[in-house]
């Protein structure tokens, strides 16, 4: 939308309002607002979008200036909106018990372009979206813009299902934000449902927009739509996936959840309990887009493989897409079910060979040549900067969380509740700890993070970087050898608990007997020929 529809829209809602608060209106303060507010009693506001507030005049609004307002505008549906035909406005109703409006909220509508560069890629790819996010995080903003995006530049008819006239303003002309894409108003917003099976029995759409899918029936009207080949872009109540698929009304919108038993033998394969959380049926929606907030998205590519992992309490981490930059959507990534199951190939190997261990010099550098930024929180920057130097990647630490790909924490702090673990988690930011500052630590959780194989072939760049489990390992091999050279029994140094378990499993993969011997921090392992 151009400045000149912009101020032409603007001009429009500041008509409506009564005289004594049309000139206290200065120019300039209605260009950042969100929303002005008229309650009975009380000062007129105007809601900055940084939060700030400025009063308009001192005269408190009546009941004659409410009056004046509602004469103005169409009569408010059952959800208590109207608008302002030509314009984005909505104005919204508060009333007494009796039903008489005592209160207004004009909020500010206004288009804002480019906010939907940095997933280009998803939405031309004719895949269902699913955008989820708290209240005024531009949701609606961005379905504008997909919603000419689609009509105009793919040239595919779109049908916009417009309950209240969120999308595309009130009157019969759909505002010119929505592109070339038809938009059908709902009279209700509890007929939305139905004009949404009518927009695909009558018009004949290749995509179908909806703000707000919030009910059991609107769910399963979209999975209607999907079932019949037409790509369905929406919004719904929740803020992040992992919401949604625990909200029983909702979950059918990302393949549904239910219980299932399983054998004893899959369930010890699986390392679980017996009833299991399992996705149902293929989701609704192909991808899934959380915005976090106007300038940071994070994406679900592949919203079944993201369900099955978080049920199944796998690690899953979404795309972080930043509205402000520019992507390379020419460079395939794997999937994170893809990066899972290489792990797991990866560990089932070792498990069968634990002394044999093959390196890829090219394998290794490939898989640690992609740019990261690392936040690092109560963690030796020196000896972190050190460790890059040295294992030669490229990883640059950043001051702000919310620039980071990983972090890196003390374990001091994983219980703290701090506010930047918290963002973290609000950014979907993976945090690995450091139990201690010390090198070899860092080194192995820095590895971890960027999944950097633990392999002793490494150290052809790494030079006398090992730690402690790796040098407990060693020490076992060395061990396992001489037994089975013919030696009756190899004592080993002390060490903790969960090193001397990883020995223990070491010995097993030999068939021979291991035993923790000793009190204390003198307890250690000794391995022996098993006597059967």
């Amino acid at each position: 939308m151009s400045e000149v529809q912009y101020q032409s829209d603007l001009t429009k809602l500041v008509e409506i309002l009564p005289g004594k608060i049309k000139r206290a209106i200065y120019d300039g303060l209605l260009d950042d607002a969100i929303e002005i507010v008229l309650d009975i009693g009380r000062l007129p506001e105007v809601r900055i979008g940084n939060g700030k507030i400025e009063y308009l005049g001192t005269d408190n609004v009546t009941s004659d200036d409410i009056d004046s307002i509602t004469a103005k505008i169409p009569e408010f549906t059952s959800d208590n909106r109207s608008g302002i035909a030509g314009t984005l406005h909505r104005i919204s109703a508060i009333r007494n018990r009796q039903g008489k409006i005592i209160g207004l909220t004009c909020r500010i509508g206004r288009v804002v372009t480019g906010t939907i560069a940095c997933i280009k890629d998803f939405v031309m790819q004719n895949k269902s979206i699913l955008f989820l996010g708290r209240p005024g995080v531009g949701k609606t903003t961005k379905l504008r813009e997909i919603s000419r995006l689609v009509a105009d530049e793919l040239g595919k008819r779109v049908v916009v299902v417009d309950t209240s006239n969120e999308i595309a303003g009130d009157g019969d002309v759909a505002h010119p934000a929505i592109g070339k894409a038809r938009r059908m108003q709902v009279p209700q917003p509890e007929f939305q449902k139905d004009i949404m099976i009518e927009a695909v029995e009558n018009h004949t759409p290749e995509v179908i927009v909806v703000d707000e899918i919030g009910t059991e029936l609107e769910v399963a009207a979209a999975r209607t739509i999907a079932e019949r080949g037409v790509m369905l872009i929406a919004t719904a109540h929740g803020n992040t996936l992992d919401n949604l698929i625990k909200n029983p009304a909702m979950s059918d919108l990302v393949g549904g959840v239910s219980s299932v038993t399983l054998g004893d033998d899959e369930a010890k394969h699986r390392g679980s309990q017996k009833t299991v959380l399992e996705r149902e049926k293929q989701p609704t929606f192909d991808i899934v887009i959380e915005i976090i907030d106007r300038n940071t998205l994070a994406v679900y590519k592949d919203t079944a493989e993201a369900v099955d992992c978080i049920l199944r309490g796998w690690p899953v981490t979404p795309e972080i897409r930043k509205v402000d930059q520019t992507y390379d959507f020419k460079t395939p990534q794997k999937t994170n079910l893809e990066k899972t199951l290489d792990r797991v190939q990866e560990l089932d190997n070792k498990a069968k060979n634990p002394m044999n261990f093959s390196f890829n010099r090219q394998s290794y550098i490939n898989s640690v040549k992609n740019y990261k930024k690392i936040y690092i929180y109560a963690v030796s920057r020196s000896i972190v900067n050190k460790i890059i130097e040295r294992l030669d990647i490229n990883v640059e630490i950043t001051r702000n969380v919310e620039d980071s790909d990983i972090v890196i924490a003390h374990k001091n702090f994983a219980k703290g509740g701090t506010k930047i673990l918290s963002i973290a988690n609000e950014y979907r930011i993976p945090v690995y700890f450091v139990r201690t500052n010390s090198m070899s630590q860092i080194q192995k959780v820095l590895k971890d993070a960027l999944h950097m194989a633990d392999n002793p072939d490494i150290k052809e760049v790494t030079t006398n970087f090992k730690d402690e489990s790796e040098l407990a390992l060693d020490e076992a091999k060395a061990a396992i050898a001489k037994v089975m050279e013919g030696a009756e029994s190899v004592e080993l140094e002390p060490q903790p608990q969960n090193i001397r378990k990883l020995q223990h499993e070491l010995a097993d993969a030999y068939n021979l007997q291991s035993q923790s011997v000793g009190e204390g921090d003198d307890r250690h392992l000794t391995i022996s020929r098993n006597e059967d």
